[in-house]
């Protein structure tokens, strides 16, 4: 009877440790209009990533909540919009924006989603160091959204539709009836001249925060402006209202909320 007592003790002990390492993560989706939200873990930086699927369908008003490991990394949530799985083959053409190979369930290695997206960006405490997390628009726009927690630390956030007014530059994708439903930054439209040495991308002689300040990316102010608490460029840390942090001793839940 001992023993059995001492395994039982040490299952509860085990599932409870397991419950405390992890967060939970919850996305609502506010629109008005079916979204198909998609979960990436860069694999190559942490092989730590949640077990939930890596692609849903979730209708208007609807929360979906899971576990994300206490050590996630590299971690992306994005939406994509008007997909439609059952033609082609499984890619980000399945989806007007925001797709990604795998089709509905984005895969593993390769499934980072292709711009124009807003995305959700998480790397939760590691050696000793704060949770970070931002709203990057650094590929465009497709829907706003919001991070908020648990523990009162400062909200991530596009709360504008940066589609209605998008830049012919920048025009992405459109829906059926005509209506953009993607806005690509300049980096993604292709502005800026050779991708290998370019302003709007920040790269080459550009590569440096020094080297590639804000005023000399084209449409910085177009996101940035109306989203003052997103990740507008490669460099935009340098505004202090970019990328956000937590103490990661409070072990922060986080909601993810498409259109807030």
């Amino acid at each position: 009877m001992m023993t059995s007592f001492i395994a039982s003790t040490t299952v509860a002990v085990a599932v409870f440790a397991a419950s405390a390492a992890a967060r939970t993560m919850t996305v609502k989706n506010n629109c008005g209009y079916t979204i198909w939200p998609a979960l990436f873990t860069d694999l190559n930086v942490s092989p730590s990533s949640p077990s939930h699927a890596t692609g849903w369908e979730q209708g208007a008003h609807q929360t979906v909540s899971f576990d994300v490991p206490n050590d996630w990394r590299a971690g992306r949530i994005w939406g994509r919009r008007g997909c439609d799985f059952s033609k082609g083959p499984a890619g980000p053409n399945q989806c007007l924006d925001g797709g990604c190979n795998g089709g509905l369930e984005c895969d593993p290695h390769t499934g980072t989603g292709v711009p124009p997206a807003t995305v959700a960006e998480f790397t939760f405490a590691f050696n000793g160091q704060p949770d970070n997390y931002d709203v990057s628009l650094v590929d465009g726009f497709n829907m706003p959204m919001s991070i908020t927690n648990n523990k009162n630390c400062h909200s991530a956030s596009c709360p504008a539709d940066l589609n209605f007014n998008c830049p012919s530059q920048l025009t992405g994708p459109k829906d059926s009836s005509g209506q953009v439903v993607g806005c690509l930054s300049a980096c993604a439209a292709g502005l800026g001249g050779d991708p290998q040495n370019n302003k709007d991308c920040c790269t080459g002689s550009h590569g440096t925060a020094a080297t590639c300040p804000p005023s000399d990316v084209d449409f910085y102010q177009y996101f940035k402006g109306p989203c003052p608490d997103s990740y507008a460029y490669a460099y935009d840390e340098q505004s202090h209202t970019a990328l956000w942090t937590c103490d990661g001793n409070l072990a922060a839940d986080y909601t993810v909320t498409f259109c807030p």
